[in-house]
């Protein structure tokens, strides 16, 4: 089916089409505007548009369709026609002909049947490749607006800082800059720098939510709202999430400082806000619904989805005086405006053709590989990798043989079974699991045992709580555990063992163990894992340990005795291939923590810049990640001194393979105070670059660094980012705690004051 345009507008400027658009529409279909729903409910088991039930529950309109690629397992191209039909429908039947934005979940691809499945944030952000991060986005973005979709409710954002957080791993971790170089990637991929061609982007869960929604306002200011920021202002985000938290006692859909004094006011956002599912529903001390409704508009909250149960009642509101008619323009004409941006009023053919859809294609699955192998971190190893010389090696552990170690949340496997109850056919796309890529890469002469030896755990350990999302405040949906399927027989994998060589035991999480909603009891491993590796280790054969899921575990105690730790994350569909390939010396470890790990159970606020001396609770820090090669930093060139007024400063550095495996280098640039001042960070990521180097080679790395990078915010009557005179260190490390060279610069000249910084992040050049 070729659907062409919808609602013919004079070609002018965006906001003479907004201000027409809206002065002829009927109040109904204002509000219609607002509300959102599922797609599903208007098609019959046949799979034909019900056009009495459309014109009965919508007469005027909708303004988005919910979630739609994920409600019910069909096949791609039966989605596209399904949203042909309905944007036809409502281009036809409704006052103004308006189409609706259908969006999706796109954390790690598409939240679809069959789509690829890429690995999970926190392992992404762990590669610091940026590239890798915007070409797994363009990839995302071009295949589902084939389907229809124009709007994405990704990506995550937050700067998480509490190590227990269920909801760490949609996130890009701890750090600020990281989280913003990261998170701007991936706007720019999915958008493809124009929203009539790409899908955009949805910046959440604005602001502080994981760990920082009770910062103090310097904090606030700096970093936690640096990734949405840099969404913002550089890559041109235009919808944005609230999160269900509260920010100053006042929940976020419903915060007006947060959502027009900061949003709007100080960062200049002209885009949608759109309300977190059910946040709306879950704002206290208001008796009615419509009372719910007035507040997250009045504050600056534009649409209630998932179903529009508030906004129903805003008629209401407005009726007795709750709402003022400007409020309720400003939260319509946003809409429109992002709809035109969008390019739903225009003739294009792209949107919905008769285009065979393809989804998870090999050059997908390649990108999908490329990140997994640069996102696993290699915490130990006493040389017992990469594997050679051994004849039999056991694969062991809940995480061996099993699509949940691959698989995070927002993922289609891991939201049909949470919210679903779905257990069967969910491998699609095709999940390499770990014992597979064991089998396929292994050399020659080698020979994998596998025996399950231990269940994930023995009893249910999610814990409810009524946070997120209030659909999951259900006790069965949350006590439930999964069932692998397979029988965990401890003596027969105890007997294996003594046979082998080494073992490779695949620990950790699963999809009922972590994620939104998800908690359990504690940050070690689950169940009995923790006495099954103590078992394992006692037959005396070297132990290499796995460790899958969505944050760090503390595994201290029996890390120090395993002859190997990795810490693989959700690697994504391929992501048995790809600690396979690391196992074996295919390709060697390169990725570096986006957290810091600790080495006991955490559950406030933990990061590496809050001071520049080691964290006795942490184990392995921000920045550090093991290789199968070794690298040394020479050659320290660098701007002793600059101006406050000048745009940047350079350092130059050489970075040397003196190993003899071929391998990835990041080096990371940090900024400190050289004299005391307490103005900025003890210590902060201000760059960093990926170097490949082949053994005995040398690479020479240029930065360029923005002197806006040696500012600070502060509210002296207005918000401002200063940039003031005084000593600075920079340092170059191979993680925050392996500082490598160092020199100081010295700013000179008068503080300067801008409202806003213009620049963000440094530029690395690699020769």
């Amino acid at each position: 089916m070729i659907l062409m345009a919808g609602c013919s507008l004079p070609k002018t400027d965006i906001e003479s089409q907004v201000n027409e658009l809206y002065d002829k529409m009927p109040q109904e279909e204002r509000i219609a505007q607002l509300k959102s729903c599922y797609m599903d409910d208007f098609f019959d088991e046949a799979g034909n548009l019900d056009t009495l039930k459309c014109k009965e529950l919508m007469p005027y309109g909708m303004g988005h369709f919910s979630q739609y690629a994920s409600q019910k397992t069909m096949e791609a191209n039966v989605l596209r026609d399904r949203v042909a039909a309905m944007q036809e429908w409502l281009m036809n039947h409704t006052p103004n002909g308006i189409p609706a934005l259908f969006h999706e979940e796109v954390l790690s691809g598409i939240n679809t049947r069959g789509a690829t499945i890429y690995p999970q944030q926190i392992g992404q952000a762990c590669s610091f490749n940026p590239e890798l991060a915007e070409l797994k986005t363009l990839q995302t973005g071009i295949a589902m607006r084939k389907m229809g979709g124009v709007l994405s409710l990704s990506p995550m954002v937050d700067v998480c800082r509490i190590p227990s957080f269920n909801r760490l791993e949609e996130s890009y971790g701890e750090d600020a800059y990281l989280s913003a170089v990261m998170g701007t990637a991936f706007v720019k991929g999915l958008q493809q720098g124009d929203l009539k061609k790409g899908v955009g982007a949805c910046s959440k869960h604005y602001l502080g939510y994981g760990g920082g929604g009770d910062a103090d306002e310097k904090e606030m200011m700096e970093e936690i709202l640096m990734p949405h920021e840099a969404m913002i202002r550089l890559a041109g985000s235009k919808v944005l999430m609230p999160g269900y938290h509260a920010v100053h006692g006042t929940n976020c859909v419903a915060n007006s400082e947060i959502l027009q004094d900061i949003l709007r006011g100080y960062l200049g956002f002209d885009g949608m806000v759109v309300s977190d599912y059910t946040a709306i529903d879950q704002l206290p001390g208001y008796e009615t619904t419509m009372q719910k409704a007035a507040a997250a508009i009045n504050n600056g909250n534009d649409v209630d989805f998932p179903k529009g149960e508030n906004y129903q009642y805003l008629q209401e509101a407005i009726d007795q005086g709750l709402v003022k008619p400007e409020v309720l323009e400003r939260a319509v004409k946003n809409v429109l405006r992002h709809k035109i941006r969008a390019g739903l009023f225009d003739e294009n053919p792209y949107l919905y053709s008769n285009e065979q859809i393809v989804l998870d294609t090999p050059e997908e699955r390649k990108t999908a590989y490329e990140i997994a192998t640069q996102s696993v971190v290699l915490l130990e190893n006493n040389g017992i990798l990469p594997l050679k010389d051994v004849k039999n090696v056991l694969v062991t552990g809940p995480n061996a043989n099993s699509m949940w170690a691959m698989c995070g949340d927002y993922s289609f496997p891991s939201m049909s079974y949470f919210w679903k109850h779905n257990t069967e056919d969910l491998e699609h796309a095709p999940i390499v699991k770990l014992l597979e890529g064991m089998n396929a890469r292994k050399p020659e002469g080698v020979n994998i045992l596998y025996s399950r030896g231990c269940d994930w755990t023995e009893e249910i350990e999610t814990k409810y709580t009524e946070t997120g999302d209030e659909r999951a405040w259900e006790y069965t949906l949350l006590h439930r555990k999964v069932d692998s399927g397979e029988v965990a027989d401890k003596k027969e994998a105890l007997g294996m063992a003594k046979q082998s060589d080494v073992i490779i035991a695949a620990m950790g999480e699963n999809v009922m163990l972590c994620g939104e909603n998800r908690d359990r009891q504690g940050l070690r491993l689950p169940g009995k894992q923790e006495q099954y590796v103590e078992e394992l280790l006692a037959t005396g054969k070297p132990v290499v340990l796995i460790l899958f899921g969505g944050r760090a575990q503390v595994v201290a105690g029996i890390a120090e005795r395993c002859a190997a730790v990795i810490q693989a994350w959700y690697p994504g569909e391929e992501g048995g291939n790809a600690v396979a390939d690391i196992l074996y010396g295919n390709v060697s470890p390169s990725a570096k923590l986006s957290v810091s790990y600790p080495n006991t159970e955490v559950y406030e606020p933990l990061c590496y810049n809050y001071s520049a001396e080691k964290d006795a609770r942490v184990a392995w820090p921000f920045g550090y990640g093991l290789s199968y090669t070794t690298f040394e930093y020479a050659n320290l060139s660098m701007n002793n001194e600059a101006a406050t007024t000048d745009k940047t400063v350079t350092l130059a550095f050489d970075v040397t393979n003196t190993g003899s495996v071929k391998s990835d280098e990041i080096a990371q640039i940090y900024l400190s105070p050289a004299d005391g001042n307490t103005n900025i960070r003890p210590i902060q990521l201000q760059g960093f670059a990926r170097v490949s180097l082949a053994p005995g080679e040398t690479k020479r790395v240029e930065v360029a660094m923005h002197v806006e990078q040696f500012g600070y915010y502060s509210n002296e009557g207005q918000r401002q980012w200063n940039i003031a005179p005084g000593e600075y260190t920079l340092k170059v490390g191979a993680s925050s705690q392996d500082i490598k060279l160092s020199g100081n610069i010295c700013l000179q000249g008068e503080k300067v004051v801008k409202p806003l910084r213009e620049y963000y992040f440094s530029e690395s050049v690699v020769k």
